[in-house]
């Protein structure tokens, strides 16, 4: 059998498609044969070549999007030019505009069907992002006077869980009025920290991918 020659083309492929169709089916009804289907010609032993099982493949794309993530979140802590509130607005406003949110929005992932895809995003949110990349934030705008709390840690974990979590739209299936109430609340709970980070036009921004996860499910 020839070796091949491009092996990271074949995982990428593999993990694009695999990608797509997690977010449209859910990972509950995604088989390795559907991803087989649409690899324009890559046979089975292709995939378990590269992936030991279904699984392997989850924890691949999620590790994929969210290295992509990361490396976001670190430029921005490391920089030297903004204060802790206004990198934490960085981030927000980073986060929410980056091109694979519309993709995600559109595809609606379903979270229901999908329980290790949203512990997933729990375990990054607690034990990645926001001891590695919101707390040390929160701790330099401590020091410098431009965030008040005592509990650092609590704060971190609070802001993601309820970003990435309560407000998220496809994990509750909220409506645009009721995600736009979420949102509000939001502000308002930043607001008594002194973080003024979610202003009106990431405010907007927030209810057009709501309105995005809306119209995709029509």
């Amino acid at each position: 059998m020839a070796r091949n020659k491009h092996p990271e083309e074949t995982v990428n492929l593999i993990l694009d498609v695999a990608f797509r169709l997690i977010m449209e089916k859910g990972y509950e009804h995604t088989s390795i044969q559907d991803i087989i289907a649409h690899l324009g010609g890559l046979s089975k032993g292709a995939i378990y070549h590269h992936f030991k099982s279904k699984e392997d493949i989850l924890v691949a794309v999620i590790d994929r999007i969210t290295s992509e993530s990361n490396q976001m979140l670190a430029e921005i802590r490391d920089r030297f030019d903004l204060n802790g509130n206004e990198k934490l607005k960085a981030i927000f406003r980073e986060s929410i505009t980056r091109p694979v949110q519309n993709d995600i929005f559109t595809a609606a992932p379903d979270f229901h069907n999908n329980p290790k895809l949203l512990f997933s995003l729990l375990h990054d949110t607690i034990e990645n992002a926001a001891p590695n990349y919101i707390l040390p934030i929160i701790e330099q705008g401590i020091s410098d006077g431009s965030i008040q709390t005592e509990y650092p840690k609590q704060l971190a974990e609070l802001i993601l869980l309820a970003a990435n979590v309560w407000m998220n739209p496809m994990i509750f299936d909220s409506t645009e009025e009721e995600s736009y109430c979420k949102f509000m609340v939001f502000r308002q709970m930043l607001q008594g920290f002194g973080l003024y980070i979610v202003d009106d036009e990431i405010l907007e921004r927030l209810q057009e991918l709501t309105s995005i996860y809306q119209k995709s499910k029509q």
